[in-house]
């Protein structure tokens, strides 16, 4: 019988914020010759359709594996829309949730584009609606809007710039130094992150990851007094007081870099559980230890895990290569429009890469520590 999890999710009411509830599947555990043998289909169709899988840090460690041995690619949203954009296969499997899969279609309309399972979204792409998003950018005319990448096509069709957690600190310093005020959406964590970082004058929307949401300030502190010898890392869509505990505040592909750089042995990570996977893989000798989500005596103390992510199985990406179920589809002039600003984004990154190539810093270096200002 089908499983199902409900989720709450922030969803903006006039203009505040009240909580809705959905559904996401829980896919059923193959045993193993089941998955044995539908890694061998799998690996087969790939071949057999010109195909790669885009899989981000967050999905199950056995998709991320699979992805790397075939020729596909594991990274942050940044990375997987770079990759599949450059990428000559002529389908892409997208391992993540429907908003890169859209992103991916945007930036190689091309291309076919398959998602495991079609249903597999994110809290902060469903807590901001195209239509009320758009009433709200209507009402402030005089911002420069500007989009987190976790939204959808309309949404983004919606703005000046597409921004990713990797690079969205640099390019809202950017436009405050050329003095535009900013409308920001949809994670107020992040944008309110970036806000104090920057000083922009920056317009929140109010929504919410809700597997970032979730982490704890008061028993992060614990664990840390616990583990004096550890360094912690924390997403910057997590709430303020959990990355003013912070040694280093990132995107995925930041933190993880900042893994391998600190002479830490021991790591408490405040992100999605998934990414533990490439650490872990990464420096086998170092320790990685999630932070907490819940308070004392709770039945699950960290248990940061996005259920649209565990959504993507091997069963759902043997489905989509033999059927094409979990195509993405987009009206090519909404696409046009989305393009516009995600381009821009990418364009900004490739010359900020070029700028610390030439000064001969690291780019990493330049964004990672709290003392320069956490990326």
């Amino acid at each position: 019988m089908q499983q199902y999890r409900a989720v709450q999710y922030d969803h903006p009411d006039g203009g505040a914020s009240r909580v809705k509830e959905v559904w996401a599947r829980v896919p059923a555990e193959p045993d193993r010759h089941e998955r044995d043998t539908s890694l061998q289909r799998i690996r087969a169709l790939l071949q057999k359709r010109d195909a790669v899988i885009v899989a981000h840090y967050y999905v199950d460690g056995e998709l991320q594996e699979l992805a790397r041995e075939t020729g596909g690619c594991v990274g942050d949203s940044l990375e997987m829309a770079r990759f599949g954009a450059e990428h000559p296969a002529s389908t892409l499997v997208v391992a993540g949730v429907r908003f890169m899969g859209e992103t991916a279609k945007i930036l190689s309309p091309e291309k076919t584009i398959l998602m495991p399972d079609d249903e597999a979204t994110c809290s902060l792409d469903l807590g901001c609606p195209a239509d009320t998003f758009s009433q709200f950018c209507d009402q402030h005319p005089e911002r420069t809007v500007v989009v987190y990448a976790n939204t959808s096509a309309a949404v983004k069709a919606r703005a000046d710039w597409v921004v990713t957690s990797s690079v969205g600190k640099e390019i809202v310093a950017h436009l405050h130094a050329r003095g535009e005020k900013i409308l920001w959406a949809p994670d107020r964590h992040l944008g309110a992150y970036i806000q104090q970082q920057t000083g922009a004058d920056m317009l929140l929307w109010q929504g919410s990851c809700v597997v970032h949401d979730e982490f704890k300030a008061d028993e992060l502190a614990l664990l840390a007094h616990e583990h004096p010898e550890a360094a912690i890392l924390v997403h910057p869509e997590s709430p303020a007081p959990v990355a003013a505990l912070a040694h280093v505040v990132g995107s995925t592909t930041q933190l993880i870099a900042a893994a391998g750089r600190l002479e830490n042995e021991t790591f408490i990570v405040a992100t999605d559980q998934g990414i533990l996977h490439d650490m872990r893989k990464r420096y086998p000798r170092k320790r990685f230890m999630p932070a907490p989500t819940a308070g004392q005596g709770a039945t699950c103390k960290s248990c940061a895990m996005c259920p649209w992510m565990a959504m993507n199985s091997l069963g759902g990406i043997e489905r989509v290569l033999t059927s094409e179920v979990g195509a993405i589809e987009l009206d090519a002039a909404l696409a046009l429009a989305a393009r516009t600003p995600i381009e821009r984004m990418l364009r900004f990154a490739a010359d900020a890469k070029q700028r610390v190539r030439a000064s001969g810093e690291f780019a990493q270096d330049a964004a990672l520590f709290k003392h320069y200002g956490p990326a």
